[in-house]
């Protein structure tokens, strides 16, 4: 694919709270939201109305965009979000649903998901073992978890039967708590009928509460490099492309950011926030880097005008473990490919 991936965080409110969610949670934002450069808080009042989003929706026949990857906050709980995606789709831009598999239990929900041709979804479970995955990704209701989200899952491949779309896969958040199961992870995404599985190294601030006991440090790569090895070498579905697990494992052994030549951030991949806000790239680190350029934003834009015309990739000196999960997004037409959509 040679035109823009847009990863759009469309909402921001969520029926899980995750304890190392990008947005952050509800717990620490209620005494105050945070206010610095591309900070997000399901707890935001500042979500574009419905009017704004399509507006800009218009906007998208004939621009550079081609794929849109639909992530929140969780967006399958926002009554309208389908009919946005029936609207990006009418415009000719693929859609990736990127979800926590619970509102997957509507069947009404998973016709129309179907019925609009939507060309992925992407779910996030984070463990095979329930206990696990639903102490660190428990929902803000006390009761949906790990059961929900496979049966969602299994609800929409049936629903899908003999046909090929929308592709279905499984994301797993790699800690220092799960990972030796990772491969096990991949092995029940097959298991449930899935058709991909993206293994991603966790992303926490330094600051953060968490850091210390979740994320990888640079004396975990070679525990993390045999592990990729084993899931590639099994390979019980298909997985990111080769060269990805060396990039996982570089910015997980590397102490300092690191080089990357030829980023495609902010030439083929654009960040849109809540807030309708545009940033090269969803890295913290090259938001803070960028936070002094005039904001952009898709309220009253074109996506002509917003990603066009095409520019030279540039190298970038934050490649780190926080922008390393986008590499998939870059190489999606290879699941993409069975579905027998256009790249």
């Amino acid at each position: 694919m040679t035109g823009v991936s847009l990863l759009w965080a469309l909402r921001s409110p969520c029926n899980l709270g995750c304890r190392y969610c990008y947005f952050g949670t509800v717990e620490e934002h209620r005494a105050g939201l945070p206010d610095g450069p591309g900070m997000l808080s399901h707890l935001s009042r500042t979500d574009l109305d419905l009017t704004d989003i399509v507006a800009f929706v218009d906007t998208l026949p004939g621009s550079r965009v081609d794929r849109i990857f639909i992530a929140g906050g969780e967006p399958l709980i926002w009554p309208p979000v389908l009919d946005v995606v029936a609207a990006i789709k009418a415009a000719g831009v693929q859609v990736v649903l990127c979800t926590n598999g619970i509102p997957l239990n509507r069947p009404q929900l998973v016709e129309r998901i179907l019925a609009i041709g939507v060309d992925a979804v992407s779910v996030s479970l984070d463990s095979a073992d329930a206990s696990y995955n639903d102490h660190w990704r428990p929902a803000r209701n006390g009761q949906h978890g790990h059961v929900d989200v496979s049966h969602g899952i299994r609800a929409l491949l049936g629903a899908r039967g003999t046909g090929s779309t929308p592709r279905v896969g499984i994301y797993t958040v790699i800690t220092r708590r799960n990972l030796d199961a990772v491969t096990e992870m991949a092995v029940l995404a097959a298991r449930l009928g899935c058709d991909y599985f993206v293994p991603q190294p966790i992303a926490l601030q330094r600051g953060h509460p968490l850091h210390q006991t979740l994320s990888l440090t640079p004396a975990d790569a070679p525990a993390l490099e045999r592990v990729l090895d084993r899931l590639y070498a099994e390979q019980p579905l298909p997985l990111p492309a080769p060269t990805y697990p060396g990039q996982v494992v570089a910015t997980v052994a590397a102490a300092v950011p690191g080089m990357v030549r030829n980023c495609f951030g902010g030439t083929n991949l654009f960040f849109i926030e809540p807030d309708g806000s545009v940033w090269d790239c969803p890295s913290s680190l090259k938001i803070a880097a960028s936070a002094h350029r005039p904001r952009r934003d898709i309220r009253g834009n074109s996506a002509k005008a917003l990603f066009g015309p095409a520019t030279t990739c540039a190298d970038c000196a934050l490649f780190s473990v926080d922008c390393v999960n986008m590499w998939p997004l870059m190489d999606f037409d290879s699941f993409l490919w069975a579905a027998g959509s256009s790249s």
